[in-house]
């Protein structure tokens, strides 16, 4: 009974026992957890280290081992370790010379896609104009486009016989601004969309504030919105950093013998001159500098995750309102039309200028092997790229989702540190890999080295960090007592995933396919060492055929260059449709 005589039932008794403590006295205790959660939490717990397992198989033996394999190669000699080599490799005047250029034009591309990309990233997060859904999928496009392409474009628009020298005759060497721009090409998407992302969640209201307390706008927006941004910009700057430090397609195409990043070096130390100490050397010195910006972008993104949880979110985009915010407008439209389309469009434009006019003469030329440069025809080239790229979709799918499974929950320095080694295939050099792809898989149990698996293994190792980006956040965001209520209930860890998860993430599944699949699709640089002759890539082969002369060969470039920009773009068009709002961190 209560003190006014009336029986005090469960509910009462719950009320009354939920009373806070009289002041001074100790909270009390949680109770303990139920047989059944304490049993549910074991299981997660084993079914998470089970599912890391695979993962961690995978990078062991397809990354680890071979970038292992090659650097020990290097530097030991009678089973001992030389690291004499290093020191006379960092004070080679040419090698200083690589690693100098390496810094500044990756200091320089990062500062160029900033100032250029940023007016967008605002654009997209702020402004309402018609066509923004369809611009904002082909702004993604030069992202997923190969390296190859990219330098095969900037070569037809401002090299040696390119369109400036056809229409104004400029003999100016442009070598260093069309990496630069190619660079910017790249990369103008990651800034849209990290940045804007965040942008487009940040609550207006506060910088309005700010203006009707008598703050400019430049004021306002110095000392609201860019503390805000500043976490995203860094992340964003980073990535672009870490992109343009390990450039190898475009430099290789656009730089000749003049210009050479760490990893061209390394391909040419490794390929042309079997140097393979100082080979050794420069990898561990990339890896090292990889590691660092990993690891200063693993805090920056958690910054930002903080941010993001300190602020509204919702969209505040509206129609262009006054000259400055439609001159801006109109400022990025001419941007994105001159720096990012009129690449693309000279591609196609020099696929389809034959010898005697316009018209498919380069693409009928495909399908013969008359040139030389192939064992078989440039055109099968394409069908081997398909068949690689949906190997490597289905092998990145399953190892990228179930570390992103094992993840979902935030854990200690140990879950970070798995987080972070799955960012590792980005930023390594790839033609390291590859090349540790013939020495390290060339004995059982592990003999692979006239195996086709080998491509797609290769693709995968890239297209892994793309799937785990996606699918992360869209995991984290499911709510965790979901999963606990159904393993209390009985229902089986798959059975969980079943009827829980994969409902709620299905979408963003087949977003991380479609990046997959258009990463796969452009590997270059570990498959420019494992690809046969008879079983050509696309990349490997524009590649080869801008590295022989012939106004054919070139030709044939542009058209193969041209299907493979086609594919990788009506690929992100598909992806833009299935993406449902902000899906993952892409």
């Amino acid at each position: 009974m209560d003190l006014t005589g009336h029986q005090v039932g469960g509910e009462g008794r719950a009320a009354v026992l939920a009373e806070p403590p009289p002041p001074g006295a100790p909270a009390p205790s949680p109770p303990p957890p139920s047989a059944e959660t304490v049993r549910a939490r074991r299981r997660a717990t084993a079914v998470r280290l089970a599912l890391l397992a695979v993962p961690l198989v995978f990078f062991a033996l397809f990354f680890a081992y071979p970038v292992a394999a090659i650097v020990g190669r290097g530097l030991r000699d009678g089973g001992s370790w030389q690291f004499g080599p290093a020191a006379d490799v960092l004070t080679d005047p040419g090698i200083r010379k690589v690693l100098w250029f390496t810094l500044w034009q990756a200091a320089a591309s990062t500062a160029l896609t900033l100032a250029l990309a940023l007016p967008g990233a605002y654009v997209f997060a702020r402004l309402d104009f018609p066509g923004k859904r369809l611009l904002h999928a082909a702004v993604t496009v030069p992202f997923v486009l190969p390296t190859v392409v990219a330098g095969a474009a900037f070569l037809a628009l401002l090299g040696r016989g390119g369109v400036l020298d056809e229409l104004w005759g400029v003999r100016l060497d442009t070598t260093v601004w069309a990496i630069l721009l190619a660079h910017v090409f790249f990369n103008y998407a990651v800034v849209v969309r990290t940045v804007g992302g965040l942008w487009s969640q940040l609550d207006p209201r506060q910088e309005e504030a700010a203006r009707v307390l008598g703050a400019s706008p430049a004021a306002a927006w110095r000392r609201v919105t860019l503390p805000a941004l500043a976490p995203s910009v860094a992340s964003a700057a980073l990535m672009v950093f870490l992109f343009t430090f390990t450039s190898f397609g475009v430099v290789q195409i656009l730089g000749g013998p003049r210009y050479a990043t760490l990893e061209v070096e390394i391909y040419r130390q490794t390929a042309q001159l079997l140097d393979l100490p100082t080979a050794a050397v420069l990898t561990l010195l990339q890896f090292a500098a990889v590691a660092a910006l990993l690891l200063l972008h693993a805090r920056t993104v958690r910054r930002s995750e903080s941010a993001l949880r300190l602020v509204d979110a919702g969209s505040a985009a509206h129609r262009p309102r006054g000259a400055a915010q439609w001159s801006l407008l109109a400022g990025v439209l001419i941007t994105i039309a001159l720096l990012l389309l009129l690449p693309l469009a000279v591609l196609v434009e020099r696929s389809l200028a034959g010898p005697d006019g316009y018209g498919l003469t380069y693409y009928r030329a495909l399908t013969s092997t008359d040139s030389g440069t192939f064992v078989v025809a440039p055109w099968e080239a394409i069908g081997h790229s398909l068949a690689y790229g949906v190997v490597a979709t289905v092998i990145a799918l399953t190892v990228g989702g179930l570390a992103a499974a094992a993840l979902t929950r935030r854990a200690g320095r140990f879950t970070r540190g798995f987080d972070a080694l799955l960012m590792l295939p980005l930023g390594t050099s790839a033609v390291t890999v590859g090349f540790g792809f013939l020495i390290a898989l060339n004995e059982p149990p592990l003999d692979l080295r006239s195996s086709w698996i080998l491509v797609p293994l290769a693709q995968a190792l890239v297209g892994v960090p793309f799937v785990v980006r996606v699918l992360l956040p869209v995991l984290r965001a499911v709510d965790d007592r979901l999963r606990q209520a159904a393993a209390v209930l009985g229902a089986s860890p798959l059975r969980v995933w079943r009827e829980v998860d994969l409902p709620l993430v299905r979408r963003a599944v087949l977003v991380a396919a479609g990046f997959a699949f258009a990463v796969s699709l452009g590997e270059f640089g570990a498959t420019v060492f494992i690809a046969r002759a008879d079983t050509p890539t696309l990349p490997v082969a524009v590649a080869r055929l801008l590295g022989r002369a012939g106004q054919l060969n070139y030709g044939q470039a542009m058209a193969l260059s041209t299907i493979l920009m086609l594919v990788c773009a009506a690929t992100l068009l598909i992806l833009e449709r299935l993406r449902p709002g902000r899906t993952g961190e892409l």
